[in-house]
């Protein structure tokens, strides 16, 4: 008799009125606007603009959902296009299946082009979002809880989520992946903030950071699932991916070191102009103000 377990939800919908409010896509509208506020806060930190974070945004968001998108059809393409399955249900996106690797590759591309249009360099921008994206993840993970998918294997430990009979699944309790993976993402995000206040990361190798600690913990959790998927050489393809990843990542990481050392003294090019000409304005309209006034500032003693 299972004493503990993580329920499921009866439903992963709301319905709030004629409007569905779907948990998964929910998780993944709060996850975007987390990374933007925060990856916002961290540009601004570094001489960057207020709103520079969100209009880059603009591009990387739709691009990367569409890129999460095609990684989960093209990989599980069984899903949709074998036979008896429904080909319409890979525009589904509401009901689950979005592959990061996929989000992060067109992501990107979005990001070069908003990026370019600014011109901003792309790696000090994806530094400063890396570990809200990783917030974002570990938000967006929730979204599986919703919609009772990406589960591990069978267990009675005291955390262990509860699974309802339904299709393409069997009632029991299973190990609570999306949880493992949220925590895990929220110490990437931590660790990522940490190493980057530590060694004055920049060039991109903060996101790098991101990248191969995320995939460090995303090809253990692989091992606990059980749902299909394809096989290479015994193991699970996201867990080759993974890997493949990781090296990509770590080999960044120390080419960039070594070529381009520090961190970036400018991100947006007239962002500091910006800001020295609002001071100016603002002393100039106190003077005014004080001339209005028939005041003058006293004399600054020598």
């Amino acid at each position: 008799m299972d004493l503990a377990y993580i329920p499921s939800p009866s439903t992963g919908v709301i319905d709030l009125g004629p409007i569905p409010l779907r948990g998964y896509a929910f998780c993944i509208i709060i996850g975007v606007f987390v990374a933007v506020w925060f990856g916002n806060k961290r540009w601004i930190a570094r001489g960057g603009r207020a709103g520079t974070v969100a209009d880059i945004a603009v591009w990387a968001v739709p691009f990367g959902l569409v890129g999460g998108r095609l990684y989960h059809v093209i990989t599980d393409y069984q899903l949709y296009f074998s036979d008896g399955e429904n080909w319409v249900d890979a525009f589904k996106i509401w009901q689950g299946g979005l592959g990061i690797w996929g989000a992060i590759a067109l992501g990107a591309v979005g990001a070069w082009i908003g990026c370019r249009r600014r011109g901003i360099p792309l790696p000090a921008w994806a530094d400063a979002l890396a570990p809200g994206i990783a917030f974002a993840q570990a938000i967006g993970r929730w979204g599986n809880w919703f919609n009772q998918e990406l589960y591990g294997k069978a267990t009675d430990l005291p955390w262990a989520l509860k699974i309802s009979e339904g299709p393409n699944r069997v009632a029991g309790t299973y190990h609570p992946t999306f949880l493992y993976e949220s925590l895990w993402c929220v110490g990437v995000a931590l660790l990522v903030i940490w190493a980057d206040r530590r060694f004055k990361l920049g060039h991109g190798r903060a996101f790098a950071l991101y990248v191969a600690a995320y995939c460090t913990g995303r090809a253990w959790i692989e091992y606990m699932r059980v749902d299909e998927a394809h096989h290479i050489l015994g193991l699970r393809l996201n867990v080759w991916t993974a890997v493949i990843v990781f090296v990509l990542a770590v080999t960044y990481i120390v080419i960039s070191a070594k070529v381009r050392p520090g961190r970036e003294e400018v991100v947006e090019p007239g962002a500091a102009e910006g800001v020295e000409d609002a001071d100016e304005g603002s002393e100039a309209a106190e003077g005014a103000k004080d001339a209005d006034s028939g005041s003058f500032p006293a004399p600054n003693p020598m």
